[in-house]
């Protein structure tokens, strides 16, 4: 499975190392310096709790819980409008799927469940302690992970046919260079989902998330700002679904 991946590389390694259960292409110097906010997705502690604590609870009162989608509704959101196939569908497309900032691979796998067996899911995080977790879950032949730079993703152009990123862009130091990137890596027609962060258009409440947002190196995205920032990347067919303090946003490449 890890010769698929080095064959997605844009410049794959001589001797590729997968010692730790998934392929690290970041050495020391590589290695960007991380945020408040980073520094807690790197910890030891987080990616224990990261699943079925941190996530849901925090994601789902953003997402204005009980009324806000769960997480099966998000993963099932994912597939849908990345063009795979749901988990019970005797075939599903032979797609290959690209989850940035994939964390323990919670977001990997379900894509991994909308893919045939001649797919592949790649999950990129810049985490040791997050890939730790998510090569220790059991997971289909489908899916390998990749220790890499989410901002400038290190693989070659045209290489996938969805890119995922869930909970990861309001992480980034330049969200508009990640973006970049996952525009670069995707085919003709390919498809984008981002789930992130939303300012939402009261005042008070808008100003505070903001301010909040500056203290921990979170990025609060406003109510038009990505739609925008893809549609100036060449994606049509928008999709964008607004919640209380996170947003879903999609679209079709070309």
């Amino acid at each position: 499975m890890y010769e698929r991946v080095r064959g997605l590389l844009a410049a794959p390694p001589a001797e590729p190392d997968t010692s730790a259960g998934y392929l690290d292409l970041l050495g020391p110097s590589d290695e960007p310096a991380p945020t408040p906010a980073q520094r807690v997705m790197q910890s030891a502690f987080l990616p224990h709790i990261y699943e079925r604590v941190w996530r849901p609870v925090g994601f789902n009162l953003a997402k204005g819980w009980p009324a806000g989608p769960d997480t099966a509704e998000e993963n099932e959101l994912a597939r849908s409008w990345l063009a795979l196939g749901r988990p019970a569908d005797p075939r599903k497309p032979d797609a290959t799927v690209l989850d940035v900032a994939c964390g323990p691979g919670n977001v990997t796998r379900a894509l991994a469940e909308g893919v045939g067996p001649g797919g592949l899911v790649v999950g990129l995080d810049a985490s040791r302690t997050m890939l730790a977790r998510a090569v220790a879950e059991p997971a289909p032949a489908t899916v390998g992970y990749v220790r890499g730079n989410a901002v400038t993703l290190p693989f070659a152009d045209d290489a996938f046919d969805a890119v995922c990123c869930f909970g990861g862009l309001y992480l980034f130091d330049d969200p508009w260079s990640a973006l970049d990137h996952m525009t670069r890596v995707l085919k003709p027609g390919g498809r984008i989902a981002v789930l992130t962060s939303r300012r939402p258009n009261l005042p008070l409440l808008g100003t505070g998330t903001e301010l909040a947002g500056r203290l921990t190196g979170l990025r609060v995205f406003g109510d038009r700002e990505l739609a925008a920032a893809l549609e100036d990347r060449g994606f049509r067919q928008i999709r964008h679904r607004r919640l209380p303090l996170m947003q879903f946003v999609g679209g079709r490449l070309g």
